[in-house]
């Protein structure tokens, strides 16, 4: 079990190169990733599951101590990601089915990895998992309705189908997962070391697979629809990030939610985009995958390092004022 931790953890610090990796591969050779494609829902709950596994109580008494930092962050999350993404398809003129796309990734919620990556921003881990809670618990009422919002102009939007396809592939799992803590507490907290490996696997699977999907249309439009993600993510992180600080929270806070906000459950647009628009919808989630995997990691450890120069500064100022 010693071992399976050991891989696990270095899954997860190395994650965002795992997801770089298959993606090229997959964009190289399609042939190798595609199968993965019919299987994507069951992966997304399966890291749902996970998700439900690794959640407890003490996650949401952040909602109960903090319940303005975290109304902060959801509200943040669904409304800037949304209204970016509406307004990058208008500017930019995309087709019908791109513009989807990329309005189905903004309206989903935050992504688990936020987590990992506010944890190594030294930021509040604590309330970055409950945005990513609550935010995931409300998907199946505000993903389909916001996606209905913005993108009807481009194409026919069902509401009702959307709902209950982020019903089967997150709160089900979710539910399920918590009711199997309560029930095998011990066995579930013997095992919760190894489920990064897991979400690292399956979110590499589904950004694999996907890619490979759409990889003309990706070689086709990529620049394009890099540049837009990359807007999107970039200017979610800093409107998250300003909003929060406009609003007074601590720097802590403040980075969590610019986190919480940039970084979305790009999987779950993917698979709602198949399911339910076409292959080529899902091209903005594939590439989100692949970006906030670069710009996540890479905002938290300059955020992280800065932390401790911070801390290193305050320390060795302590230690002058007692000599003096």
């Amino acid at each position: 079990m010693r071992f399976l931790e050991k891989v696990s953890k270095m899954a997860g610090n190395t994650f965002a190169v795992w997801v770089i990796l298959f993606a090229i591969l997959a964009f190289f050779i399609p042939g190798g990733f595609t199968w993965i494609a019919p299987h994507i829902p069951l992966l997304l709950g399966i890291i749902m599951f996970g998700m439900g596994l690794t959640l407890s109580l003490n996650d949401f008494k952040a909602v109960l101590q903090a319940p303005k930092s975290v109304m902060i962050g959801v509200l943040a999350q669904y409304t800037i990601m949304p209204l970016l993404a509406f307004g990058l398809a208008t500017a930019f003129q995309l087709k019908p089915e791109l513009a989807v796309g990329v309005i189905l990734v903004g309206c989903c919620p935050g992504g688990t990895a936020s987590n990992v990556m506010t944890f190594l921003a030294k930021g509040n881990t604590a309330l970055s998992v409950a945005v990513t809670s609550v935010a995931t618990l409300l998907a199946p009422i505000l993903t389909p309705a916001l996606t209905l919002l913005f993108a009807s102009k481009w194409l026919a939007v069902s509401a009702g189908s959307l709902l209950l396809s982020i019903v089967q592939i997150v709160l089900v799992p979710i539910i399920l997962g918590l009711v199997v803590k309560l029930l095998f507490r011990k066995h579930v907290e013997k095992s919760v070391a190894a489920l990064p490996l897991v979400s690292v696997v399956g979110i590499v699977a589904v950004a694999s697979a996907v890619v490979a999907v759409n990889a003309q249309q990706i070689a086709e439009t990529g620049l394009l629809i890099f540049s837009i993600v990359i807007l999107h993510n970039v200017l979610g992180l800093s409107l998250g990030f300003l909003i929060a600080k406009a609003l007074k929270l601590k720097f802590a806070d403040q980075k969590a939610i610019s986190i919480e906000v940039g970084m979305q459950n790009s999987g779950l647009g993917a698979a709602l985009a198949i399911a339910h628009f076409s292959p080529l919808s899902a091209v903005p989630s594939a590439i989100f995958s692949v970006w906030h995997n670069i710009s996540g990691p890479l905002l938290a450890t300059w955020w992280g390092k800065r932390a401790d120069k911070d801390t290193a500064k305050t320390s060795d100022d302590t230690n002058y004022s007692k000599v003096v």
